[in-house]
């Protein structure tokens, strides 16, 4: 009686179980599909799969670097680094979509490759590229205040009234669209990407990171040196590395005519040629980051009467015309030795490092390949693509059909919610979709049936050797887990490699095929398993024709 009384209750906690692990799946099916699908409004809208080149069309552009220049090879490597920092910023500022610039060494050889997706005007986006690195050093100037009032009045009424449509509801990318004086985002609708603290002015940061919630915009005008902003926070999450990034975007109403309002930055005859060198450093004391900064014969004496006539006052340090710094001068400085520092960030100050020796060690780039995919190309590997996806989910699931019987037809709903879930993910992170890619996800649906083939084989086993239908579901999967642990561990390992020292190619088909592997193992021993728990029954025990398997 006691031992009824307990086999009872444990069949109670096992009931439990496999209901939260169902709810647990349909809850994660529904919001995959909710990201996945196309065009669905809201939060999930900003979700959407990225298209590469050779899906999307744009041109692929090949550079050699000529590090020959270089007084001392060992810095080619930081050189090249830095260069291929500034193309990203270029083409970026050109309003290329999901730009790919990366480098590739072999030996003395440098090269970056630039893939510009979705590109319109290619000599345009070369000549931006081709441009020489321009490092200026500005001081900044205060026109008279009789110069400038009738035009910050104007500009405070209209950033007011363009305040107030945008509180009452009207579209914020239009509204930016049309008003915004930012010319580096207008075209986004004021989009301003993810961004981390301490890239943008003191007020604009506060606004992003402290004042307002993720979806708000501004109840009032926010004033900087610039203009005036009305911001808007579209969400907010942590990096990589920990740290907290906002996606937001603004409209800028500029104060008057000048560049900054009623302050511009006026031209001095120090420049990136006058650097000898910019290195990363730490206080002895705080153990904040530094920059310390080299000057010729030249700049030095350049340097000594700017720093001598502008004590207190910033000097703004412009590369390619974006502002990237503004220290303040403390002192006089005659020896050509300058230490810049402030509330920045290792990461920051090891930028600003690059930015001040690319002006120092430039490194000629020349132009070595073009090759241009058509749209209409991309279109058909894309529609190939999706051809292909289909025909091997189908082939799998028929397969699975025919020789599993109600088995199978469960692997093939896991199936579909292993394609979902991988389609989430690949949305979620994002993963740059190439043809390799594709290939990589297609391999996967094929390695996600060989599981639930091993788990549903052994499971026949035990279901000819006499075992209880429940029984022997249980034994299959138990006893076919280490053969499907062994070999997705090793089929990730191979992944790892290709994706750490493979080409951006080799690399979306590696990390498509990572997540397609561990969705996969997720789908087969969780999903199938719980499904097939929950339609074990008495009426089940003696068809075993629904389980591929013949009456003895």
């Amino acid at each position: 009686m006691n031992k009824y009384s307990q086999f009872s209750h444990s069949g109670q906690v096992t009931s439990k179980k496999i209901r939260l692990s169902f709810a647990f799946i349909f809850l994660l099916a529904v919001f995959a599909v909710l990201i996945v699908w196309p065009g669905h409004p809201g939060w999930f809208s900003k979700f959407k799969i990225h298209l590469g080149l050779d899906l999307q069309g744009g041109t692929h552009l090949v550079y050699q670097a000529d590090t020959s220049v270089l007084e001392d090879p060992t810095e080619a490597k930081d050189s090249i680094e830095a260069l291929r920092d500034v193309i990203e910023r270029r083409v970026n500022a050109y309003g290329v979509s999901e730009p790919l610039v990366q480098t590739n060494y072999s030996g003395d050889n440098y090269r970056i490759i630039v893939e510009l997706a979705g590109i319109t005007d290619v000599n345009e986006a070369i000549s931006i590229i081709d441009k020489t690195p321009l490092l200026e050093f500005k001081l900044q100037e205060q026109l008279p205040p009789t110069e400038n009032l009738e035009s910050e009045d104007t500009a405070k009424v209209l950033a007011t009234d363009v305040l107030k449509r945008a509180l009452a509801g009207e579209d914020f990318s239009a509204l930016a669209k049309e008003f915004s004086q930012d010319t580096s985002s207008v075209e986004s609708g004021g989009d301003l990407g993810w961004v981390t603290e301490g890239l943008f002015v003191p007020e604009f940061d506060k606004a992003i990171f402290t004042d307002l919630k993720a979806g708000e915009i501004s109840k009032e005008l926010v004033e900087s040196q610039f203009g005036y902003h009305i911001i808007k926070k579209i969400d907010q999450r942590l990096n990589t590395e920990g740290k907290i990034e906002v996606h937001s975007a603004h409209i800028l109403i500029k104060k008057a005519d000048a560049d900054l309002a009623n302050i511009y930055w006026q031209d001095t005859n120090l420049s990136g040629k006058n650097i000898q060198k910019a290195q990363l450093s730490f206080d002895q004391t705080t153990q904040e980051p530094l920059v310390l900064i080299s000057f010729n014969d030249e700049g030095k004496e350049t340097f000594a009467q700017l720093t001598t006539d502008n004590v207190g006052e910033p000097i703004g340090i412009f590369l390619d015309g974006e502002l990237r710094s503004a220290p303040v001068v403390q002192e006089p400085i005659r020896d050509g030795q300058a230490q810049i520092s402030g509330q920045f960030s290792i990461n920051e100050a090891k930028q600003l490092v690059k930015d001040l020796n690319l002006g120092a060690l430039p490194v000629p780039i020349k132009l070595i390949s073009q090759q241009t995919v058509g749209a209409s190309l991309g279109d058909e590997s894309v529609q190939k693509s999706l051809f292909a996806g289909v025909v091997g989910f189908i082939a799998a699931a028929l397969f699975m059909l025919i020789f599993y019987r109600l088995p199978g037809l469960i692997s093939v709903i896991a199936l579909a919610i292993y394609a979902v879930i991988s389609l989430a993910i690949f949305e979620l992170i994002p993963v740059t979709m190439t043809l390799a890619g594709v290939a990589g996800f297609i391999l996967s649906i094929g390695m996600a049936v060989d599981a639930n083939i091993l788990i549903f084989e052994r499971t026949k086993e035990e279901l000819k050797e006499g075992r209880s239908l429940n029984t022997s579901i249980e034994n299959g999967f138990t006893r076919a887990w280490p053969s499907i642990r062994d070999s997705n561990i090793s089929s990730i390992i191979t992944c790892v490699i290709l994706a750490w020292f493979g080409t951006s190619i080799i690399k979306g088909f590696a990390i498509t095929l990572a997540i397609g592997i561990f969705v996969s193992m997720f789908s087969a021993i969780t999903v199938t398993r719980t499904f097939l728990r929950m339609i074990v029954s008495k009426k089940l025990e003696g068809k075993l024709a629904l389980f591929g398997v013949k009456k003895q």
